[in-house]
């Protein structure tokens, strides 16, 4: 199923418990937006492992996706700010076997471009997917 995407069209997904309904929707809305194969299986993972964490840290929250000629973008909204600059900046080379880190070291993989504002009131991550993935491994973390 895709949700018909024109450019600057905007969606919002409620971050709760239920990550399947919250990752049925995100496809949905990567496949109208022009999305598929690889690229579209990144960003249903990204929006999922950012809405985990969001929930794990005690937050709740809201993600947003739109949609334009270059790509795709969520912003995930933490409304209690509890992922700050510190979480998301971990380790670059996480230890997997842990556990640890891993999360936002899968989602720096999958995104183009990740930002980060965490100033003051929630905390908002806007993941950036291209309509074609980077061959470079120039991905990074830009805070506002």
């Amino acid at each position: 199923m895709a949700i018909d995407v024109l450019s600057g069209f905007r969606l919002e997904w409620p971050i709760t418990d239920d990550l399947a309904a919250l990752r049925a929707g995100v496809r949905a809305f990567g496949t109208g937006a022009g999305l598929a194969d690889k690229r579209l299986t990144d960003l249903v993972i990204a929006a999922s492992e950012a809405a985990a964490k969001v929930l794990e840290h005690g937050g709740g929250g809201t993600v947003i996706g739109w949609s334009d000629t270059g790509g795709v973008s969520l912003e995930i909204v933490d409304v209690a700010g509890a992922l700050t600059t510190a979480y998301w900046t971990v380790d670059a080379d996480p230890d997997l076997l842990a556990g640890q880190g891993v999360g936002f070291w899968l989602v720096r993989q999958l995104c183009d471009e990740i930002s980060l504002d965490d100033g003051d009131g929630p905390m908002r991550l806007h993941l950036r997917f291209h309509h074609r993935a980077r061959h470079d491994d120039a991905r990074h973390l830009a805070t506002a």
